[in-house]
């Protein structure tokens, strides 16, 4: 039920949803399960992680820009990927 509902979030609201799937699910890995450390250090991976993706899609193809979303996309299959392989139990 996970997969659907990520896949239906995907399809209404376009790639960008994957920065919102994807860095919670880090972030928790990275500092365990206290909340009071998960969400600044949320805060700052997702403006991070949009900065550096920003960065990559103006400077891939120089003189044009590639959308953003690309480049999450890039990143977000593989990371849901290891997730469905994983299981619940290997995040939690």
């Amino acid at each position: 039920i996970t997969i659907i509902l990520a896949s239906s979030s995907v399809a209404l609201v376009g790639n960008l949803a994957f920065l919102g799937l994807m860095i919670p699910h880090i972030s928790r890995f990275l500092t365990g399960p206290d909340y009071r450390k998960i969400i600044p250090v949320t805060i700052l991976m997702g403006a991070s992680l949009m900065t550096l993706a920003d960065l990559v899609a103006r400077t891939i193809n120089a003189p044009f820009e590639t959308p953003v979303v690309a480049i999450l996309a890039i990143l977000g299959l593989p990371f849901f990927l290891i997730i469905m392989r994983k299981g619940v139990k290997g995040w939690s």
